[in-house]
């Protein structure tokens, strides 16, 4: 205490002590109580005869600041930090042919009360609704510590991950998704393993975005952006949280998250380790008719499937401050994952209601991912003009070392053996991807604003198959069943957005213009021909955005948008080659694949943060879709474009109170959807009512006691050439805090009742019928730590957007 006063009036008498300098600045230089400068302190230049702010200024990374072409007059300066107690001086007289200049200014600290009192208020929110997207904040909920980020999208709102690992936003498939806003350049099971690698405790926050500015690429029906947590303020602080859950298997996540801020440094990193296994069992009866619909022969199937994985994420950072207003950047990013799986078959073949032969088999993968991506960027802002610039380039590099084994046995009724085969493949693949982009943003007075950007990105795609029989003399390679597929693509964009406000009208309009060069080789070999095909298509995409206030604080809004969309196929998709799952069941890709386009209308209404009503219609040409064909008794899987799909959705976001220590997020969806268009000779146009309903209970106690109950119904669903009996799930949790609220411990159960199960049938097959379970060990019990360390000085400066990846990776 002696310390401090002693500061203080040492602080008084310095202002006693002012040095002239030249005509009209005010200067000086900020520490703290340890001699350490105080950079990003506000200081406000009052005018004294009535305090009233005539301009503010921030100090930089030494604590300086300065005030320019001040006029004659008696002036006040106050100085506010976060952690400090504001500094208020006496009057300052600047006369004619005078300036002031400070010694240093020490601001003293604040209590430790204080800031204690500030934490304790500071509830997050599980679901925050912005004008443009809904945000989930991860930490909200108690089972993100000991889930994966799958896990947790599969809890979010309005998400729906399918067996084969696609995911789904308020219905719509072809999502792009992103971390830190730089796409993963992945699709479907690629997507799915990738996302499992990364434990829960790593996320910050999930960003959903139905209708993105044209500031993002225009890929993707929608857009889900994964934040992972980077920790903005100074100082040495970190957190660290391990979880484990046990369903049928058991499983882990832990990871740790560190920052240090110094000067103009600041340094920041995570990693996190997983490792799961799981199962999943189909159990399947395909019906087969002849020309007149009279049943020919029926197939019994059963696919046992456990998997185990190993993942390993590693993130770091570095951010220097060269000035108040440059700022440059660089990240790395690791991900290693290994995952082993054995798929056990068994089938049983019905001709005429007799069984005709037995089928047993099974398939062993062996695969290795490494994930590497590097980050430059830049930020500028030219002073205090509204002014900004940034600029990133990228590099990622994946990498996989993949193998599959397959045993195939026919055998008859009695038990006699029909057949035998035995092969393997080899999977190497490598996708090389480069990207650059830059952003001018400019805020001009009478609330308007512009933006503009460029980006170009360079994909290279290498993707070998080695297909050998498996005979007495060893492994025979069998080039007749073996693929190469080389794929390079070019996308080059250009965009500009505008945005004006009075005093109940806004509008933003926007418009992004796209050029895709594509080659793609299947490179042959003795028995198969050399195939390639070449895209080039420039498209333009616009984009609307009304938005009217009923009234003059904005409680009750009125949003209309218009936007168009590309959902370019992935890919694997535009691979040729046929890939085996089992014996009764292949898949392939599609070469002739042209792009899906979307044109999006939406009529928002929100009152508050507690109510909000959107209304769509979305109309798709050239739908993307997993089509099925049939020949004998095999299915064969392959994308297809379908002439037209359409949408019109009613989303309702209601969130209450009911108590103090109660939340209550309520959010009902109705839609309407179909299709229109051929599969294979056969009229393919399924249309069907749908509702997803979310119910999500949040419970603050005291003395650190919090809860959450939540429940989620999807109905009857259409997928393509299947629809989706209806299921539901219950998820609850308990939280405690410990440590001063440092620390928590988590309780969890996922799945409650074991009722996520899918259950599906097919619709448009030719000549054959399909019904489907599908199970997996969802139904889950966990517990997880967490704690956080460390001590925070100052808010870090850097703003740079983590967004100069858009697409590429969502279609790896």
């Amino acid at each position: 205490m002696k310390t401090y006063i002693i500061l203080f009036f040492a602080s008084l008498i310095s202002l006693t002590a002012l040095a002239q300098v030249k005509q009209g600045v005010i200067s000086s230089t900020v520490k703290d109580s340890k001699n350490q400068a105080i950079g990003g302190a506000t200081v406000r230049l009052l005018k004294a005869a009535d305090t009233s702010i005539i301009t503010t200024r921030t100090t930089d990374i030494d604590g300086k600041f300065q005030f320019n072409d001040v006029t004659k007059g008696s002036y006040l300066l106050r100085i506010t930090a976060v952690g400090y107690k504001e500094f208020n001086s006496s009057p300052l007289h600047v006369l004619d042919n005078a300036g002031v200049v400070f010694p240093v200014i020490i601001l003293l600290p604040a209590k430790s009360t204080e800031l204690a009192e500030v934490v304790i208020k500071a509830k997050r929110p599980l679901i925050q609704m912005e004008i443009d997207k809904t945000v989930v904040n991860v930490d909200a909920m108690i089972s993100s510590a000991s889930s994966n980020t799958l896990e947790v999208l599969e809890k979010t709102p309005g998400i729906v991950v399918n067996s084969n690992g696609d995911i789904t936003l308020n219905g719509r498939s072809g999502v792009m998704v992103l971390i830190d806003g730089r796409p993963t350049y992945m699709s479907g099971q690629d997507l799915s393993l990738y996302l499992k690698s990364l434990p829960g405790s790593l996320l910050d926050k999930i960003e959903l975005m139905d209708n993105p500015p044209a500031r993002y690429d225009a890929s993707g029906n929608a857009i889900i952006n994964i934040k992972l947590k980077k920790n903005r303020i100074g100082g040495f602080i970190g957190s660290f949280a391990t979880g484990y859950s046990k369903g049928e298997y058991g499983r882990n996540n832990n990871s740790l998250n560190l920052n240090y801020n110094y000067k103009k440094i600041n340094l920041f990193g995570s990693i996190g380790y997983s490792h799961e296994k799981n199962y999943n069992i189909d159990n399947m009866t395909r019906s087969f008719f002849d020309t007149n619909n009279v049943p020919t022969s029926t197939v019994e199937l059963i696919n046992n499937q456990e998997f185990k994985s190993n993942g390993l994420n590693a993130n770091a950072g570095l951010d220097y401050a060269a000035t108040p207003n440059t700022t440059y950047g660089f990240q790395v990013n690791i991900n290693d994952n290994k995952n082993n799986d054995l798929l056990n078959y068994n089938s049983d073949n019905y001709n005429a209601g007799q069984l005709n032969n037995i089928g047993k088999g099974n398939t062993i993968g062996d695969n290795k991912r490494t994930n590497l991506g590097s980050n430059v960027n830049f930020l500028h802002k030219f002073g205090s003009t509204g002014k900004e610039l940034s600029a990133d380039i990228n590099y990622l590099n994946y990498r996989s070392t993949g193998n599959q084994s397959l045993v195939n046995s026919l055998y008859q009724p009695d038990g006699t053996a029909i057949s035998d085969s035995k092969f393997f493949y080899d999977l190497p693949s490598t996708i090389n991807i480069y990207t650059a982009k830059a952003d001018y943003v400019q805020t001009m007075k009478n609330n308007a604003k512009f933006e503009a950007g460029f980006k170009s990105s360079f994909v290279y795609n290498d993707n070998k198959s080695d297909y050998y029989n498996i005979t007495d003399q060893g492994p025979v390679i069998d080039n007749g069943q073996s693929n190469h597929f080389k794929f390079r693509e070019n996308i080059n964009s250009a965009y500009v957005n505008a945005q004006k406000g009075w005093k109940h009208l806004s509008i933003q309009l926007g418009l992004r213009l796209e050029n895709t060069q594509s080659k793609g080789e299947q490179l042959g070999n003795e028995l198969v021909p050399p195939s390639s095909f070449t895209k080039n298509y420039t498209q333009v995409f616009p984009s609307i955005f009304l938005n009217y206030k009923l009234d003059t604080v904005g409680t009750n809004t009125l949003n209309f948008s218009i936007s168009k969309r590309i959902n370019r196929p992935n890919y694997q998709y535009l691979n040729p080659f046929v890939f085996f799952k089992d014996k009764y069941s292949y898949s392939s890709g599609n070469p002739e694949l042209t792009p899906q386009y979307q044109m999006r209308y939406e009529l928002k209404y929100q009152h508050k943060q507690w109510l909000r009503l959107a209304l769509s219609y979305n109309r798709f040409t050239d739908v993307i879709f997993q089509t099925t064909r049939v020949e004998n008794d095999i299915f064969i899987r392959k994308p297809e474009n379908v002439a037209f799909g359409y949408m019109i959705i009613l989303n309702t976001n209601i969130t209450i109170t009911p108590a103090e220590w109660w939340t209550l997020y309520f959010e009902p969806q109705f839609a309407r959807l179909g299709l229109d268009g051929m599969a294979y000779g056969e009229k393919l146009n399924p249309s069907i009512y749908a509702a997803r309903i979310g119910i999500y209970n949040q419970f603050q106690f005291k003395k650190g006691w919090s809860a959450e109950l939540g429940s989620y119904y999807v109905s009857r669903d259409l997928n393509g050439q299947t629809y989706t009996a209806g299921r539901y799930r219950v998820n609850s949790g308990i939280q405690k805090k410990i440590w001063k609220n440092k620390g928590s411990i988590r309780f969890n159960v996922d799945d409650m009742f074991h009722s996520w199960v899918a259950r599906e049938r097919s619709v448009g097959l030719a000549q054959a019928y399909s019904f489907q379970t599908n199970e997996s060990d969802t139904q889950r019990f966990g517990i997880a730590l967490t704690y956080n360390f460390g001590k925070d000085t100052f808010t870090r400066k850097s703003k740079h957007k983590n967004n100069a990846l858009d697409e590429e990776k969502n279609r790896m």
